[in-house]
């Protein structure tokens, strides 16, 4: 597991390979990691975009940006936190991920950019 704070917003991903859903032999990989972000923050704060930056070994960065996470736009108050899972398939058994989440402080309308620490992505080819 990776973790990063950034103004008091605590993002936490943790990656798993997904060797079932995959399959070597026609260079397809697939990970699924669960992010947690916690708000250790004074404020309220809203997730209103995503940007990732998705590397893997057999191709070139590709750069992924939307609304929300899954569909959500969460509403964190101070102590909430909030999580998901999601999915990322790659052409080789090696990559990485790093990306920022935009966010609004609800009091002022204020957005900051929280970081989304970079995470590997290794498949395990030798999973039973």
């Amino acid at each position: 597991m990776v973790t990063a704070i950034t103004n008091g917003i605590e993002v936490s991903v943790e990656v798993t390979y997904q060797a079932e859903f995959s399959s070597p032999l026609q260079h397809h990989y697939v990970f699924t990691y669960k992010v947690t972000i916690q708000n250790k923050s004074t404020h309220t704060v809203q997730l209103l975009r995503r940007k990732w930056v998705i590397s893997d070994a057999a191709e070139t960065t590709k750069i992924v940006e939307g609304d929300g996470v899954v569909g959500q736009q969460p509403i964190l108050e101070p102590g909430q936190s909030h999580s998901y899972v999601s999915g990322c398939n790659l052409k080789s058994g090696m990559g990485k991920m790093r990306g920022s989440y935009s966010m609004q402080k609800l009091f002022d309308g204020k957005n900051i950019e929280v970081t989304v620490p970079e995470f590997q992505m290794i498949a395990n080819i030798f999973h039973n």
